[in-house]
């Protein structure tokens, strides 16, 4: 039953996440329709960034209260909507309520807290693995939606590629209201009964979990992490095909980054259990600067080379750390509460990643060219990296 929930977890998160990166590739014809600057365009990113960012510990608490059944249906339902509406905006602003705001909310109802909370009563100690599965699911989703997405426009264009994104949203509501979830959400007995057990003699509370420092050491991880990781990503496509790969090319090696996240994700949990977290989550940070910086020389010499490297090394790396920070708050913090504790800390990956989203284009306005951004990337990711150097309670 485990790998039954472990599979719909990831086939979710597939859906959520390619959902949502395919913005990459919508980037370009819709701000040519419309003739909006970067900054403008990429608002739209920043704002789906921040909606799930700060909407998690809501999700948290609602999936504590209300089960998984609930919080996954609306979030198709939200998205399905979404879609829907962005296939017949005419303003900036409709974009940035429905692809914005509305996917935002409705990728992390299907998204990362849900799925965490969900697995962690049934894997346990194989937590870190579980969570690597399903934290590939943006690689998946990647590899699967952006060349999809780029076949769509050219073939019936962005608006109709939005109608068919909104259809499928919607179709998926009524098998997915029809699974066992009182039985998905019980978990494995071996594992919910030592959570109990635990919770008699030492109960966290949002309250408590805000005052400890490994709760504002994890946060600062996922928000200069996700500022640096997302200053360059909504703009990857576009600036490879300024750097003179055409369209479909650089979307497809995008999106190639889906296969090698997957093995980045399953490569760097297991070395946490060959040589331990922090060294580990120091490796992947080491990986994805070297990817920056060969991202920084494919503006100089655009070659396959340079590329692979890139989506090899920044692609494989984009998330790698996810899993790791994720097992280590449940950890931590495991409850009754987690999900809106967990939820909470979270908060700092969707805001760094709309910041950093946003910066990025506000950047590119402001410099016409991309040298700025690619530094506010490395400094960013340099900084996430240190409180695990730091820490106590992460350097364990």
């Amino acid at each position: 039953m485990a790998f039954v929930v472990l599979g719909l977890c990831f086939a979710l998160s597939v859906l959520g996440r390619g959902l949502g990166e395919s913005f990459t590739v919508f980037l370009k014809p819709i701000s040519d329709s419309f003739g909006w600057d970067r900054a403008e365009v990429v608002s739209i990113y920043s704002l789906t960034a921040l909606a799930g960012g700060l909407a998690a510990p809501l999700i948290g608490r609602l999936f504590d209260h209300s089960g998984p059944r609930t919080v996954y249906a609306l979030g198709l339902l939200l998205l399905g909507s979404a879609f829907t509406a962005a296939a017949h905006a005419q303003a900036l602003w409709q974009f940035q309520l429905s692809i914005g705001l509305c996917v935002g909310i409705g990728i992390a109802l299907i998204g990362n807290v849900p799925n965490s909370i969900l697995l962690g009563r049934w894997f346990g100690a194989r937590l870190s693995t579980a969570m690597a599965v399903i934290y590939s699911a943006t690689g998946a989703g990647v590899l699967l939606l952006l060349p999809g997405s780029q076949l769509l426009i050219d073939a019936i264009g962005w608006r109709s590629a939005y109608q068919s994104f909104g259809a499928a949203a919607f179709t998926l509501l009524v098998p997915l209201a029809l699974l066992p979830w009182r039985l998905f959400a019980a978990g494995a007995p071996h594992i919910a009964k030592p959570i109990s057990d635990e919770l008699a003699e030492d109960a966290w509370t949002l309250s408590r979990a805000l005052r400890h420092h490994a709760f504002w050491a994890l946060f600062a991880t996922f928000f200069f992490t996700a500022i640096g990781m997302y200053a360059i990503a909504p703009q990857v496509v576009a600036y490879l095909i300024d750097a003179g790969f055409a369209p479909l090319q650089a979307a497809t090696a995008w999106g190639f980054s889906g296969v090698v996240l997957l093995f980045g994700m399953l490569g760097v949990s297991a070395l946490d259990g060959l040589i331990g977290r922090r060294p580990s989550v120091l490796f992947s940070y080491a990986v994805s600067i070297a990817g920056i910086l060969m991202l920084w020389a494919l503006q100089v010499w655009p070659n396959i080379f340079l590329l692979t490297g890139f989506v090899v090394c920044f692609g494989s790396m984009i998330g790698s750390r996810g899993p790791l920070l994720s097992a280590t708050a449940m950890k931590i913090f495991r409850g009754k509460r987690l999900g809106t504790i967990y939820g909470t800390i979270t908060i700092g990956s969707g805001l760094g990643s709309a910041l950093g989203s946003w910066s990025g284009g506000v950047i590119h306005d402001l410099t016409h060219g991309y040298d700025a951004v690619i530094l506010l990337a490395l400094v960013s990711v340099i900084i996430g990296m240190i409180p695990f150097l730091v820490v106590p309670a992460l350097r364990r």
